[in-house]
C-alpha cells in the first residue's frame, strides 16, 4: 500500500498494487500495522455500503459531531464515484478547504477521510457501490450535514442532473456552523 498526503492536513489517499495472473487480482485493502505506521487510525469498528442506482446520485455533505466525529476509509467497489471532502477542523490550516479525487473498481484507491472533516460523493456511473470503514459508531444525535451547493465551497459537482435525498438538499450552509 502506497500512503500518498493529499492537500488537506491528515487526509491520505491509499493506493494497492494487486497481484494479478490469469485468475483475476489479489490486493490488500487495509492493514492494521501499515495504517499505524502512517499515523491514521487502525480500528474501524463499523462498515457500511452504499449501493446508488443511478449516474447523478449524490449523497453528502455528512458528518458526525464531537464526540462522535467519525473517520472513514472509503471505497468505491463496483462503478465509479467523485468523492469530496471538507476540513470542517476550525483549528486546522486548511478549515474549510475540499478536494475531489474520483475512486472506481478500475483505479482500486481509496479515501482515508479524517474525523471532523465533511464527506460527500457524486455517482459518475450506473450502479455504484460504495464501500466505507468508520472510525466510530454511527449515532443519529450527533449526525449532520452541510448544503451539497454551499457557495463558499463552491464544489464543482461533475454531473447536472443530480439525484438528492430531501434530506442532503435541506442541511444548512457553513455559515450556519461558523457562528
Amino acid at each position: 500500500m502506497q500512503f500518498i498526503q493529499t492537500p488537506l492536513k491528515d487526509a491520505f489517499i491509499i493506493e494497492v498494487t494487486p497481484f494479478q495472473d490469469e485468475r483475476g487480482y489479489f490486493f490488500r485493502s487495509f492493514c492494521e500495522k501499515e495504517f499505524a505506521e502512517n499515523g491514521l487510525p487502525s480500528s474501524f469498528p463499523q462498515c457500511n455500503f452504499s449501493y446508488n442506482y443511478q449516474k447523478g446520485t449524490l449523497r453528502g455533505l455528512h458528518f458526525q459531531h464531537p464526540p462522535l466525529a467519525e473517520g472513514k476509509l472509503v471505497r468505491a467497489i463496483e462503478g465509479k464515484i467523485f468523492d469530496v471532502i471538507i476540513d470542517l477542523r476550525k483549528e486546522s490550516p486548511t478549515y474549510l478547504q475540499h478536494i475531489s479525487v474520483e475512486l472506481s473498481k478500475e483505479n482500486k484507491k481509496s479515501l482515508f477521510v479524517p474525523a471532523g472533516f465533511a464527506h460527500g460523493f457524486q455517482c459518475l456511473e450506473d450502479n455504484s457501490t460504495v464501500f466505507y470503514q468508520m472510525t466510530n459508531f454511527y449515532d443519529a444525535n450527533y449526525q449532520d450535514g452541510i448544503h451539497w451547493n454551499d457557495p463558499t465551497l463552491a464544489i464543482q459537482w461533475p454531473i447536472e442532473k443530480k439525484i438528492i435525498s430531501e434530506r442532503d438538499n435541506n442541511f444548512g450552509y457553513v455559515e450556519t456552523y461558523s457562528s
